[in-house]
C-alpha cells in the first residue's frame, strides 16, 4: 500500500464523520510523525507535504552529506556513496531530500499508522458531537428509537449519533417501539469514558416550554414571556405566561382559535392537562388564578414563611385540591406559596375539627391531613381514600381506621 492509497481510505470515513478535509490532513501529518519518530528516533528531519485540495500526502527525509565512512547521525546525516545514488552530481556538506516510500515503514509500521489514524479521527468525532449537542442544552431534538431497554432508550439523530431516554424521563404513557420518531429536550451532555453522553427528557419543564416556542409565535417573537412552569407529567401543568403587549392576549394567544395551538402541545404530551394562566405579581390574585377552576373565598398570608391559607366553599375544596392532589401541588409550586385549603366554617354547621377526634386518632396522623387542606371531618370523608392515601403519605390501613372513626360520628 502506497501512501496515497493509505490517504483515500480514509476519504469515505471522513466524508461520514463530517470532518474537514484541512483538519483531516493535519491529523494525517501528526500520526506519520509519530511513526516515523518511532522508525528513525526523531521527525524533525523529515517534510510531511500534504496538499488538502487533492489529499496526497509525501513524506521526504533531509539529510547532510558527509564523506564516506564517516557517518555518526544516520538520521542526520549520509554519505556521499549512498547520496551519488540518489543524484550522481552530489557533493559532501551538500542537503539531500529523499523520498520516503510508506512500503519502507513494514507491515507493522503501516498498521500502526492505520490504527492511529483511526483512533485520532474518532476522538475527533466524539469530541464534535459532545461540543455540537453542548451547545443544544434545552432545545428539541428528533430521534429515531434503536433500541429499548428496561431503563433507558436509544435513539439515533440523523447523522446517526446515539441519544439517550431514560425511563425516569419519559411520560408514565410513554410507549415508543423501535424506528418511532421521538421529540424530546437535551438536558445533560456529558464525556462518560471519553465517550459523550448526550440525555434527553420528555418530562423537563424546559421540553413543555420549547413546544410552546414552537407553536404559539408570539412566544418565539418575545410578545409573550413564559413566567414559570411547572409538570406533573402525562397528569397536569400549570403555565404562567405575561404580553408585554396590551393589546395581545397571552392566555388566548398561547391556547389559540379553539385550543388550535395547545392542542399539538396536548397530543405530543399523552393528553396531558395544561393550564394557561396569566401572570401577575399581586399574590393573592396569583394563587386564586393557578387553584383555577375552583372558587376563592379569602386568602390569608404568612409571608415570613411563604404560606397561603385559602378559604372556599365545600363544594370548591375539591376541585382545588384536584385529582390526586395534582391543583393544589403543582399551585404551589407555581406561586412559590405553601397553600393549604380551609373550608369556610360556616357553610356546614354540623362539620367538625380533626382536632375533636384527638382521643381517636393520632395526633401526627391529623396532622398530615390538615397538612393536605384536610382539617375537618367531611372535608375528609368527601375525598377519595386513594388520594389521601397517596397526598398525605399514609398507609391504606391507617386512612381506613380513620374514616371509619369519622362516619361513626355522622352515623353513616
Amino acid at each position: 500500500m502506497n501512501t496515497i492509497e493509505l490517504i483515500e481510505s480514509f476519504s469515505d470515513f471522513k466524508d461520514l464523520k463530517n470532518i474537514d478535509r484541512v483538519t483531516m490532513m493535519n491529523i494525517v501529518e501528526d500520526v506519520f510523525r509519530s511513526v516515523l519518530a518511532k522508525q528513525f528516533g526523531d521527525a524533525d528531519n523529515f517534510d510531511v507535504i500534504i496538499n488538502p485540495d487533492k489529499g496526497d500526502l509525501e513524506v521526504w527525509h533531509n539529510r547532510v552529506i558527509v564523506p564516506d565512512g564517516e557517518v555518526e547521525e544516520p538520521n542526520s546525516e549520509i554519505s556521499l556513496t549512498d547520496a551519488r545514488k540518489i543524484e550522481p552530481d552530489f557533493e559532501v556538506d551538500e542537503d539531500v531530500s529523499e523520498e520516503v516510500q510508506i512500503e519502507d515503514f513494514g507491515r507493522r509500521a503501516v498498521l500502526a499508522l492505520r490504527q492511529n489514524l483511526a483512533a485520532r479521527i474518532h476522538d475527533l468525532e466524539k469530541d464534535g458531537i459532545y461540543k455540537k449537542y453542548k451547545d443544544r442544552v434545552g432545545d428539541i431534538v428528533t430521534g429515531e428509537v434503536y433500541q429499548i431497554w428496561k431503563k433507558e432508550i436509544l435513539l439515533l439523530d440523523d447523522e446517526g449519533n446515539e441519544l439517550v431516554l431514560p425511563k425516569t424521563e419519559q411520560i408514565p404513557s410513554d410507549y415508543f417501539k423501535k424506528g418511532d420518531t421521538v421529540r424530546a429536550v437535551v438536558t445533560k451532555v456529558e464525556m462518560r469514558n471519553s465517550s459523550p453522553i448526550i440525555v434527553l427528557s420528555r418530562t423537563s419543564p424546559a421540553f413543555l416550554e420549547r413546544l410552546f416556542e414552537m407553536e404559539v409565535p408570539e412566544i418565539f417573537d418575545g410578545l409573550i414571556t413564559i413566567k414559570n412552569i411547572v409538570r406533573e407529567p402525562g397528569d397536569r401543568a400549570k403555565v404562567a405566561v405575561e404580553s408585554y403587549d396590551d393589546r395581545i392576549d397571552p392566555v388566548g394567544a398561547c391556547v389559540g382559535m379553539k385550543g388550535s395551538r395547545i392542542h399539538g402541545i396536548v397530543r405530543e404530551l399523552r393528553n396531558e392537562n395544561i393550564d394557561v394562566i396569566n401572570y401577575t405579581s399581586n399574590p393573592t390574585l396569583y394563587i386564586t388564578r393557578s387553584l383555577s377552576p375552583a372558587k376563592i373565598s379569602n386568602i390569608t398570608f404568612d409571608e415570613e414563611n411563604k404560606k397561603a391559607d385559602v378559604f372556599l366553599n365545600a363544594d370548591q375544596v375539591s376541585l382545588a385540591i384536584g385529582k390526586g392532589g395534582f391543583n393544589i401541588k403543582l399551585a404551589s409550586k407555581l406561586t412559590g406559596y405553601e397553600i393549604d385549603v380551609y373550608r369556610e366554617s360556616d357553610i356546614d354547621a354540623d362539620d367538625v375539627n380533626l382536632d375533636e377526634f384527638s382521643d381517636e386518632i393520632e395526633g401526627w396522623v391529623i396532622d398530615q391531613l390538615k397538612g393536605i387542606g384536610l382539617d375537618t371531618a367531611r372535608s375528609v370523608l368527601d375525598q377519595d381514600p386513594a388520594d389521601i392515601v397517596k397526598r398525605a403519605d399514609l398507609e391504606v390501613e391507617t386512612v381506613e381506621d380513620v374514616i371509619k372513626v369519622l362516619r361513626s360520628e355522622f352515623e353513616y
